[in-house]
């Protein structure tokens, strides 16, 4: 059930049998939660980490007026929240944007698995730095790309780590987002957002229909959003 996490792993470092069996034996149960559901709530005390291995979920953060920010979306192989291990309280919330499958971990069984296993430790810590670059990369994105750079920059993000699970090559992948939920990552209306897509449509460049995002020119749209993998650290090597 976690071999997506495995994957997502592997992209980077070696992982040996016993690390594997290591990592297998974080888990305490797989859920099944449906959409729209919040998984932690911003200033909850956690005692426990979420691994997603199926579906989509997001970060968020809303203002009193029920207005909403994304700031961050979980793909199957990422945990939503595993800086929670050490903080052990959220200044945000998570939830699911669609039907998701979840592997529990309690934080007691981190804390001997890290201590047991430095080498996983670090790369447990390597997901948490990629997961902060990501932020950065989105807050660029809010603060100074123009619409279809934004929407052009998500999906190549999107395609980049769906593609080390499985789940996307270079034609494109599943979506399965709404027009508002795309609004609330990139901090557009939907009616912009739509106006976007057509326009990266009709430039050759992307579709995003029937909750499929295909791709028609990966190099033109890379160049439309300026995008460089490099802060995805997809690259294997010794941590």
């Amino acid at each position: 059930m976690i071999d997506v996490y495995l994957l997502k792993l592997r992209a980077r470092d070696t992982v040996s049998a016993a690390e594997e069996e290591a990592i297998r034996s974080l888990f305490s149960e797989i859920k099944e939660i449906g959409t729209d559901k919040t998984l932690v709530r911003a200033g909850e005390r956690l005692n426990i980490s979420l691994l997603l291995l199926d579906g989509l979920a997001c970060r968020f953060k809303d203002l009193r007026d029920g207005s909403r920010q994304i700031s961050e979306l979980h793909v199957p192989g990422d945990f939503a929240d595993l800086h929670g291990f050490t903080l052990k309280r959220l200044d945000h919330s998570v939830m699911t944007l669609t039907h998701c499958r979840i592997a529990v971990a309690p934080h007691e069984r981190i804390k001997t698995v890290t201590a047991d296993h430095p080498h996983l430790a670090r790369l447990f810590w390597l997901t948490t730095n990629i997961d902060a670059a990501i932020h950065r990369e989105w807050v660029l994105s809010l603060g100074r790309r123009n619409a279809q750079s934004r929407i052009a920059h998500l999906f190549c993000e999107l395609q980049a780590r769906l593609a080390i699970v499985g789940l996307a090559d270079e034609t494109g992948y599943e979506l399965r987002l709404t027009q508002t939920d795309l609004a609330e990552c990139m901090g557009l209306t939907p009616v912009h957002v739509n106006r976007t897509l057509r326009d990266l449509r009709e430039l050759g460049l992307v579709e995003f229909r029937n909750r499929r995002v295909t791709i028609l020119d990966l190099a033109g749209l890379q160049r439309a959003a300026e995008f460089d993998p490099g802060y995805l650290n997809l690259t294997a090597e010794p941590r």
